[in-house]
């Protein structure tokens, strides 16, 4: 451990967080279904925390927040690459695999911030792009100068670039082909993202091995598991699209087996931007695993068009659809996360629809899809925020949260690339807002300067200084979820309901069953909700503990809704229900009491007012004291 990282407590930008009461970790060997109830948290490191004064968060910044983040209720840290990087792709272009980047700090550092998270009951994913390298990898320099070289072969070279003409362009807006024309070696490389990101070639047997190697490396840290990027392109093959070949599910079961025998327990994580029928195959079979999670990319537009609709029927048809998953399996859901808001599986129309609603102008957009936070999405709506959350954490699957998402961050379309949804976390009112002592005009990416939306009046100090904050609300149904077991592993089975704009559906495990809720509508409505061989069976919300009225003897029950609102409702067996309200069982729900010690010195305090009406102003411009929103009105 790196001499210079305190164990103890460390006080930054006011804020002084106890040590959680929380076990240590077991190791992956011991508890192989953990990654089943977690909640993951992605943080950019270079975003997050700075330690040291130089504008770039770093592993030790981490460190000092770590506090925060098991108080919140963070289960497992996704870190996006932090090894050595030109960084023309937020480090997605690898110069070094086996090191980290030297303006996050050493690799002592990195492994001091392993084991802080797992003291804290925190683990570790870590990404590891084995599709591509930089152009700056050595590997890759070797193989320009020395085609016949032990490296020569480890890139895709041809002397012209008619190969693989069916496989699509990704990056459409900065990328005209997949090939490029190299002027040292004198011939074409394939490339399937941008041309200064030269594919491995799989065929070769030492990639295979060498990237094996790397994993093995990783895995030796202490990591409990790692998120292939970019899985889908491994192998090439003409006449094809060069995506979800045999070749490529055949490497991924050789690495889950080589990570079985040796690692056993650590989770890999695949990274597939495919339709439905093609990610389940990244699973595997039960005798032949591939990964135990895969993000369910199709998901996420439907749920932003359900909350611009009203209409349920785009999310009943996605969960009527969800295939079975071999055992252990597990999708990973999501909101929003550090690149855009992918639009390629969904219809044109669709998809027209999505950029007139939440990207009208050009500047929100990046290559097939919007790049814009979750909070700016959603119009500032504090109920829209909250409504999406809840169904986050309620669906099938493993929800991933996006650092400050959380506060309701904005973002700054006019950064180039992604950096807009990559700007510093928000910690306090302060100049450099709590992330850095550097001016904040050295910063790498600059903070939010938009009113409403910068650090003035979204912050972590402010949150956790009001109990009815959004930080508050979302640390209670984080702990809420993990009590109620049956949302990170148990059955859905849709409920019908007599109106369009409410979702509904039990979840189910031996521990727990509740009945979701949703209003996807404008509107407050009364909500008949169908439950065959249910009839005087108990209903109490999860959150307040409140009871309502059993389900009738015609198998139905009633609930008034308002806009945008949400009910977890706990189910009880008739014959349960006397005995708990006898037994005046409270729910375990979580304090909002004031766990830190803040400055109290904001000067945000006089947009505590709820507001009953929707910003329509136009960005950057938008209201955004609508977070504040009274959540008693529900």
């Amino acid at each position: 451990m790196s001499e210079s990282i305190s164990e103890e407590t460390e006080p930054r930008g006011n804020l002084l967080f106890p040590r959680p009461c929380s076990r240590p970790v077991s190791s992956p060997s011991e508890s192989p279904n953990w990654y089943r109830s977690a909640v993951f948290y992605e943080v950019l490191i270079q975003a997050f925390s700075d330690s040291n004064g130089d504008g770039i968060g770093d592993f030790r910044g981490l460190i000092s927040r770590l506090d925060y983040l098991a108080w919140l209720g963070v289960d497992c840290l996704w870190l996006p690459p932090f090894y050595p990087s030109p960084m023309r792709d937020g480090g997605y272009d690898i110069s070094a695999y086996t090191d980290v980047n030297p303006a996050f700090g050493s690799m002592e550092d990195f492994t001091a911030l392993v084991e802080a998270a797992h003291e804290r009951g925190i683990r570790v994913l870590v990404d590891i792009v084995v599709n591509h390298t930089s152009d700056q990898h050595p590997w890759f320099e070797a193989s320009r100068k020395d085609p016949q070289g032990e490296y020569g072969d480890f890139y895709v070279w041809r002397d012209s670039d008619t190969d693989y003409q069916d496989a699509r362009i990704i990056f459409i807006d900065t990328e005209t082909s997949n090939w490029t024309y190299d002027e040292v070696r004198g011939q074409y490389y394939w490339h399937r993202f941008f041309s200064h990101q030269p594919d491995l070639n799989f065929e070769n047997p030492a990639v295979q091995a060498t990237v094996m190697n790397v994993v093995r490396y990783w895995c030796r840290t202490g990591v409990d598991g790692f998120r292939l990027d970019a899985i889908p392109y491994l192998f090439e093959e003409n006449d094809t699209n060069c995506e979800n070949l045999p070749k490529t599910h055949w490497f991924v079961s050789e690495l889950r087996k080589m990570v079985d025998a040796e690692f056993p327990g650590t989770l890999m994580v695949a990274e597939a931007n495919q339709p439905p029928l093609d990610v389940i195959d990244y699973f595997g079979t039960e005798t032949e695993p591939e990964c135990h999670i895969c993000f369910h990319f199709p998901l996420m537009p439907r749920l932003f068009a359900a909350l611009q609709t009203g209409s349920s029927r785009g999310l009943r048809q996605i969960l009527a659809e969800l295939p079975e998953l071999p055992a252990g399996a597990q999708w990973g859901t999501f909101l929003r996360n550090h690149d855009e808001l992918t639009l390629e599986m969904v219809t044109d129309e669709e998809r027209e629809d999505m950029y007139s609603w939440y990207a009208p102008e050009s500047r929100m957009r990046a290559n097939v899809g919007i790049r814009r936070r979750l909070a700016p999405l959603l119009g500032g709506s504090r109920r829209k925020v909250e409504l999406a959350h809840a169904l986050l954490l309620s669906m099938p699957g493993s929800p991933f949260l996006y650092y400050g998402d959380e506060i309701g961050m904005g973002d700054n379309i006019w950064l180039p690339d992604r950096f807009g949804v990559r700007t510093p976390m928000q910690w306090d009112t302060s100049s450099t807002a709590g992330f850095s002592t550097a001016e904040p005009d050295s910063f790498l990416v600059p903070l939010i300067d938009s009113p409403g939306w910068d650090n003035r009046t979204i912050n972590v100090q402010e949150s956790l200084g009001r109990p009815t904050s959004l930080l508050h609300w979302l640390r209670e149904a984080l702990h809420l979820r993990r009590r109620l077991t049956c949302f990170g592993q148990g059955s859905l089975s849709q409920v019908r309901t007599d109106q369009d704009s409410v979702l509904a559906f039990i979840r189910r495990d031996q521990k727990s069953t509740v009945l979701c809720v949703y209003n996807l509508g404008e509107g407050a409505l009364a909500a008949k909700l169908f439950l065959p061989g249910m009839a005087s069976w108990g209903l109490r919300e999860a959150f307040d503990g409140g009871w309502f009225p059993t389900v009738g003897a015609d198998e139905t029950v009633t609930v008034t809704m308002n806009r945008h609102g949400f009910y977890w409702l706990e189910l009880f067996a008739p014959e349960q229900v006397e005995d708990i309200k006898e037994l005046s069982l409270e729910v375990a729900t979580v304090s909002t009491s004031l766990p830190v010690i803040v400055d109290t010195t904001s000067t945000i305090n006089d947009l505590d007012s709820p507001d009953s009406s929707e910003s329509q102003l136009s960005y950057p411009a938008l209201d955004f004291s609508l977070l504040k929103e009274d959540d008693n009105e529900r």
